[in-house]
């Protein structure tokens, strides 16, 4: 066995948290138009996610200078992922979010927790999964399409509901 293959492979450890530092700049960005609290929230949670990202950089530089760490990929994919679902829970937030944009809010999400669950559950107890996807789902639009009136993409069922609402009917 060579040396590399004892030390611990921090690559593929890397890839979420450069993703979130990645998509934190971004969303900081986006958010200059918005209201006050909204900018507050967000300057908030994005700088904790990020303090937590620089901690891991640090203990990983750490672990590379010390000798103790290689700075490879090879354990970012492996059989496990197939065999424990996570493969499918990609793909399946990947189609989330190409998907959302046409289904909506509600009904993207709705099929999104299905589906993940299921994988995650393994097949089993489909019924409760069932209710609990329309139940969370559901609270979302309520919570935030009807009462922070935020502007998640709307789809099939906000416009049906947007229309029962106003019409009464």
């Amino acid at each position: 066995m060579n040396e590399n293959e004892q030390k611990r492979s921090v690559g593929g450890e890397l890839v979420l948290p450069v993703a979130g530092v990645l998509f934190t700049l971004y969303y900081f960005t986006t958010i200059i138009d918005s209201p006050w609290t909204a900018q507050v929230n967000a300057f908030f949670i994005g700088t904790i996610l990020l303090l937590l990202c620089a901690a891991l950089f640090v203990k990983t530089g750490l672990a590379l200078a010390r000798g103790e760490a290689s700075f490879d990929f090879r354990t970012l994919f492996s059989s496990v992922d197939i065999s424990t679902g996570r493969l499918a829970l990609f793909f399946i937030t990947l189609g989330y979010a190409i998907l959302i944009e046409w289904g909506g809010f509600t009904i993207t999400t709705f099929v999104f927790l299905f589906l993940a669950m299921t994988v995650l559950n393994k097949g089993k107890s489909k019924g409760f999964i069932l209710a609990l996807s329309s139940s969370l789902s559901l609270g979302g639009y309520l919570l935030f399409i009807l009462a922070f009136e935020t502007r998640f993409p709307r789809g099939p069922f906000e416009t049906f509901m947007e229309m029962v609402l106003t019409n009464g009917s």
